[in-house]
């Protein structure tokens, strides 16, 4: 017990992010003189100087009592999901001043699935993992279903809940498997006493990392555990439909890095085909079924499972090199997806409207908007000069280093595919007439048409200078493997 590192600074911005939770519910509870919109400025803010306190742990390595790590690669997601939370609460201005009676408590269950997601990424044990995943997961199955009168967002919580609720089982049950055949819950001793040999318990470790794959494939929407992510996607307010599709996939592919470089890596033999054939089958599955929907947020919802699919290759060819090229794809998508979802929010909050066909004229209408549309559905397509581009070519690249070339081919016919899709948003929005007496220009907010714009900055930034956070990130990375 006396050699375990209590160090509770450690934790500064978890408190600067409960403390900011805490703030928000007593001011949207006693003092009434707030504007509900400026709850969402507060909350922004907040992240954003906690994201900035987080970098004085750069070059830092340390831990508290084996179960947290405090590295570079706990800081680069600290600042991801920071920067991420803050996009989403300046994009729910509208939502919460028009449907929500308090929106202290939205905002508070943003940043609280932030603290989760965090931890997801910092950690070193099982439970410790567990409970992070389960702090995020609650905080969402509440924001999908926070719209209490729209029998639509009711229904995708419901769904979300219950089949949330079976992969946390799977993932326990798993965990006690893993338990039971090394003796330890930490990541460090799993793959100490793994690396003796496994001949004694084959099947028991099996059938555990079978478990575990299948809760966590469900956390990320991988199929065939992937159901349940359209009708969430469809249901949910907007802006937590782009909180799904960012923090909620990023923090799965976090602790899948955390977690079978530190654990399993030492077995990698043994599970890396599950996790091949399984991205394999999202690849496919997401990019084909997208092309049949007529909901912006259905789309949306297969476009991520094929990109979840892209971003599994990383796990299945585990290495230094493959984890860079995955944080750095993801990082390209989280950029480019929310971009794109900035642009349907404030669609949506000007027409309300969300299905493919509403966007037609937007390029009359709204022309900055329309080209960012463009921008960034082209970044996720993977074409030259935008972030999708280098991103995946990094990505493909580590893969077939690892001798994944079916899984690259398969990845480079599918990004083909999703063009199709992509470009049928876009003939909408630029081939497509608006309907008469729909010509005049919409009144877009300053707000959405300044994060769009920057983010779309963004994604060429990622496209055409990523050398930069491309070592930032290999840096992080490089502490999964010491």
């Amino acid at each position: 017990m006396n050699d375990l590192n209590l160090d509770y600074t450690l934790f500064i911005p978890e408190y600067f992010l409960a403390g900011l939770v805490v703030l928000l519910v007593v001011l949207d509870l006693y003092v009434t003189q707030v504007k509900k919109s400026w709850l969402s400025y507060i909350a922004a803010a907040g992240l954003a100087a906690t994201a900035g306190v987080s970098l004085c742990w750069i070059d830092k390595q340390s831990n508290f009592a084996r179960i947290v790590a405090i590295d570079n690669y706990t800081t680069y997601f600290r600042v991801f999901f920071m920067a991420t939370g803050a996009i989403v609460c300046l994009a729910s201005g509208k939502l919460v001043e028009d449907k929500l009676r308090h929106p202290g408590e939205f905002f508070a269950l943003v940043i609280l699935s932030t603290i989760g997601a965090i931890g997801m990424a910092a950690s070193r044990e099982l439970m410790t993992a567990y409970l992070s995943l389960e702090l995020l997961s609650f905080s969402l199955y509440i924001l999908v279903s926070f719209e209490k009168f729209d029998l639509r967002s009711n229904e995708a919580g419901i769904k979300y809940l219950l089949l949330g609720a079976f992969a946390s089982a799977f993932f326990l049950y798993g965990m006690s498997l893993i338990y039971g055949v090394t003796g330890s819950t930490y990541y460090s001793d799993i793959s100490a006493n793994l690396s003796q040999g496994t001949d004694k318990f084959e099947w028991a470790l099996l059938m555990g990392l079978v478990l575990m794959i299948t809760g966590l494939g469900f956390k990320v929407a991988a199929v065939p555990f992937h159901m349940w992510t359209p009708d969430a996607y469809e249901g949910a307010p907007v802006a937590i439909t782009a909180y799904l599709s960012t923090t909620s996939k990023a923090a799965g592919f976090a602790l899948l890095l955390r977690l079978f470089s530190g654990a399993f890596q030492v077995v990698h033999d043994d599970w890396s085909w599950m996790i091949a054939g399984i991205a394999a089958a999202t690849m496919i599955l997401g990019n084909l079924v997208a092309l049949q929907q007529h909901n912006i947020k259905r789309l949306m919802a297969y476009s991520s499972i094929g990109q979840v699919g892209y971003m599994l290759m990383g796990i299945a060819g585990l290495s230094h090199n493959t984890a860079s090229a995955l944080v750095l794809h993801m990082t390209g998508y989280m950029v480019s997806n929310m971009a794109i979802f900035i642009v349907i929010i404030a669609w949506y909050n000007m027409t309300g409207k969300e299905e493919i066909g509403d966007f037609r004229g937007m390029r009359e209408r709204a022309p900055l908007l329309a080209g960012v549309l463009a921008g960034a559905l082209f970044s996720l397509a993977g074409l030259p000069l935008f972030a999708g581009f280098v991103t995946k070519f990094i990505l493909f690249q580590a893969v077939t280093d690892q001798g994944y070339y079916w899984l690259a081919a398969i990845g480079v016919v599918t990004s083909v595919i999703s063009l199709y899709y992509y470009l049928q948003v876009m003939k909408q929005a630029f081939v497509i007439k608006p309907d008469e007496g729909d010509e005049a220009l919409l009144p877009v907010p300053l707000l959405m048409n300044g994060m769009a714009a920057a983010l779309m900055l963004g994604v060429f930034y990622v496209g055409l200078y990523p050398q930069q956070l491309f070592d930032a990130i290999d840096n992080a990375t490089g502490f999964l493997f010491v």
